[in-house]
């Protein structure tokens, strides 16, 4: 697997593992997310349509080292930012973990960009 295709699958994977953590509203849109709704049906098929979530920047400064991941999300108004965060990041190190076994841990950041 190319470095971009295994970047693209864990990217993917870390998101699933985001929004399936209680109180997690959703990722941070970017700005193409924000611009989707301007855009003309079927403007999404030259990404083979499948959309790159935006709220996840994974990346890692050498081949060997550990796999740096922020994560952007807006969280529900109900419960504390903090649990959720905390959350979130322990979700995304669990689902590396399974996906790489017997590589480091990553090192995951969580920012809170808003409530609803």
């Amino acid at each position: 697997m190319t470095d971009r295709a295994l970047r693209t699958t864990l990217t993917g994977e870390i998101a699933a593992a985001v929004e399936a953590v209680p109180g997690v509203a959703f990722l941070r849109p970017g700005l193409g997310g924000r611009l989707r709704s301007a855009l003309p049906r079927g403007a999404s098929a030259a990404n083979g349509g499948r959309a790159v979530p935006s709220g996840v920047r994974l990346s890692r400064p050498d081949e060997t080292g550990p796999w740096q991941v922020e994560i952007h999300i807006v969280a529900r108004g109900h419960v504390r930012t903090l649990d959720v965060a905390r959350d979130v990041a322990r979700a995304v190190e669990v689902r590396l973990a399974g996906l790489l076994p017997g590589r480091q841990a990553p090192k995951v950041t969580v920012t809170v960009t808003g409530l609803v």
